[in-house]
């Protein structure tokens, strides 16, 4: 596979993080090269405040670094990504300004350039966030691939920003083009979204969950999280316990209602999951907990956790991957201290009993149904 991308302003060979090279999904694609092979066509100026949101793993800043660019991300892998590619292309230190979702936007846009993301919530989110630092001058270019971008996504620019028109695709990716309008009435995005959980989910049935853009499920709770809920392990005392991947915080948040002298740790790589994370708890709970973001529990001690509760995704972007399931496992192996228990639901089809008994030696089954099951490994 050709891993160097080629651009108007030189070739770079972008990586993802964590770097593994038996990972083999490359970090940038057609609709990356295809926006900047725009821009450089049209001669877009790139002066004045350039803003890339939703940049997939730093590709985009790394071609454009000469221009001070500042990214928006939802996520701490495309972050430290980032980090790594503009390192190892050479740029300047400090010639991409990195910012989160829930940083204060700029207060001037002159290029705003969008790579669409998956979630459209986190796209419409953003767009209201940034709408107010857009002018009548500004630049607006959006990418994505064919298949992730639809009449719901160029109604949201339309909406938000401005007219809006696509190009014709060039290898299944394509191009959005804004034209801001000023006139146009500005209004508070809708998110966060908040819910009262169903009353039989243990723990928590009832309770408020918040949940920012972008986060799994963000409008209900989805039928997995309701089954691990119902099949809780009991904790005893003071114990810790390590909700990996956390999202909006529902799981830990019920284990710190029903052990309150548990330590929660809360754990995701999205910035807005961990947000709605605080949140719930904040909502539901009086005693404390700690919040992170950070590549799976890479940043958690090695023997200090007694529970880890994991619900993995199995998607990076639009491709489907177990990578980020299996370095999840690896990390709360090591988190665990001895005797201490990982207890992980998925879709059954996925077969995560066969990767827990590598690493483990041990998997039992909890609980399942005709989708999803719950398997614990021991730490022995």
């Amino acid at each position: 596979m050709n891993d160097r991308m080629t651009t108007p302003w030189g070739e770079y060979t972008p990586a993802r993080f964590p770097e593994d090279p038996r990972d083999r999904l490359r970090a940038w694609d057609a609709a990356d090269t295809y926006l900047l092979r725009h821009l450089a066509e049209s001669g877009t100026p790139l002066t004045g405040s350039v803003v890339v949101v939703g940049d997939r793993w730093g590709a985009l800043v790394t071609a454009l670094a000469a221009h001070g660019p500042t990214q928006i991300t939802d996520s701490f892998l495309t972050r430290e990504a980032t980090r790594a590619n503009l390192a190892r292309s050479g740029a300047e230190p400090g010639s991409v300004r990195l910012l989160t979702t829930r940083d204060t936007p700029p207060d001037r846009i002159d290029v705003l350039l969008v790579r669409v993301p998956r979630s459209l919530a986190l796209l419409e989110d953003q767009l209201h966030r940034l709408a107010p630092a857009v002018h009548a001058g500004t630049v607006v270019v959006g990418t994505g691939m064919v298949k992730e971008i639809h009449t719901s996504t160029l109604s949201l620019f339309e909406r938000i920003l401005g007219p809006t028109r696509t190009s014709l695709a060039e290898k299944k990716a394509r191009l959005i083009f804004c034209t801001p309008d000023p006139a146009l009435p500005r209004s508070a995005g809708p998110w966060p979204y908040t819910y009262a959980l169903p009353d039989d989910v243990g723990p928590v049935s009832g309770r408020t969950v918040t949940n920012h853009a972008g986060v799994f499920c963000a409008d209900r709770l989805d039928i997995g999280t309701r089954l691990f809920l119902r099949h809780l392990p009991r904790v005893d005392g003071a114990a810790r316990v390590l909700d990996l991947g956390c999202g909006n915080g529902v799981v830990g948040t019920a284990v710190a209602l029903a052990a309150p002298e548990a330590e929660v740790l809360f754990v995701d790589e999205s910035y807005q999951a961990v947000a709605s994370a605080r949140e719930t708890y904040r909502a539901n709970c009086r005693g404390t907990a700690e919040f992170l973001v950070g590549d799976g529990a890479t940043d958690v001690p090695a023997g200090s956790v007694d529970l880890v509760l994991n619900n993995p995704p199995f998607h990076s972007h639009q491709a489907t991957t177990d990578a980020t399931a299996w370095r999840m496992f690896t990390g709360a192996r090591r988190a665990l201290r001895p005797g201490g228990e990982l207890w992980v639901i998925g879709n059954r089809h996925l077969g995560y009993h066969l990767k827990l008994r590598r690493l483990f030696g041990n998997s039992e089954v909890v609980a399942s149904d005709a989708k999803f099951v719950i398997l614990k490994s021991v730490k022995k």
